[in-house]
């Protein structure tokens, strides 16, 4: 199962539960969503109006914990209430991910200091246990040159702000790839008309061979018979007529 499948049904399962839940009934709900292993979207939960209902009142720091998983990152975990070990987890994971956005070659250096750990080693182990095994990031560790090469990185809700500048980009890719589906058709429609030149061409090159065949053929034949006339008018063919009718001298044997 795809970590795409996974997000999807672990969402469904949150938005129900907390679509039955009310106030600080929802706490244990929002630790238990942002510290579950493979959930990495926060959005849609936000989104359900029992917990939107939290905003101003004494259970507040629950919704605040919900969007700084969904946008936040581990340099300002400072803001939040102390985690827990798999939320600590979690929030390490999604800044990867977000550093991953913006730049498919993440160096060690900047790693370091955005997750807080102590070394390379720790840092290699997280990236390979933590994330790679995982299935939210695919990539290379490059020890010489000290930095991860992002192959693939799974994409995290959308920040406030953040939807009418991908609406634009997605905008942009539509009119790019119209514009290229234009310029296929067109040299589709080149490529057909230089065909059918070419069939054109060459039957007419087919036409004009047959007619120097002809051409050649009927000349041969009056080249021929403009012979037999020269042979006649000397006698030639003539002579071999008569030799041929003439009555043929019996020898009579001998004794």
């Amino acid at each position: 199962m795809d970590i795409e499948q996974k997000q999807a049904e672990h969402i469904d399962y949150f938005v129900k539960q907390a679509s039955n839940l009310k106030g600080s009934s929802l706490r244990n709900l929002v630790v238990e969503a942002t510290s579950h292993p493979s959930l990495f979207a926060f959005s849609e939960i936000i989104s359900v109006p029992n917990v939107l209902e939290l905003e101003g009142t004494e259970n507040a720091a629950f919704l605040d914990l919900l969007r700084m998983f969904a946008h936040g990152t581990w340099s300002v975990a400072s803001r939040l209430p102390p985690l827990v070990p798999d939320q600590v987890l979690k929030l390490k994971q999604l800044t990867v991910l977000t550093l991953a956005e913006t730049n498919k070659v993440l160096p060690y250096d900047v790693l370091i200091q955005e997750l807080d750990v102590k070394n390379v080693r720790e840092l290699e182990d997280f990236l390979i246990n933590d994330c790679m095994y995982v299935g939210i990031v695919r990539g290379k560790l490059d020890q010489l040159r000290r930095c991860f090469e992002v192959q693939f990185a799974a994409g995290r809700d959308l920040r406030p702000g953040q939807l009418g500048s991908m609406i634009q980009t997605i905008s942009d890719w539509l009119s790019t790839s119209d514009n290229l589906l234009v310029s296929i058709q067109e040299k589709i429609r080149w490529a057909d008309n230089m065909s059918e030149m070419d069939k054109k061409h060459r039957k007419g090159v087919e036409e004009r061979v047959e007619e120097v065949k002809k051409t050649l053929s009927f000349k041969a034949d009056a080249e021929f018979r403009g012979h037999e006339e020269i042979f006649s008018e000397h006698g030639v063919v003539m002579d071999y007529e008569e030799d041929r009718s003439r009555p043929k001298r019996r020898r009579h044997p001998l004794g």
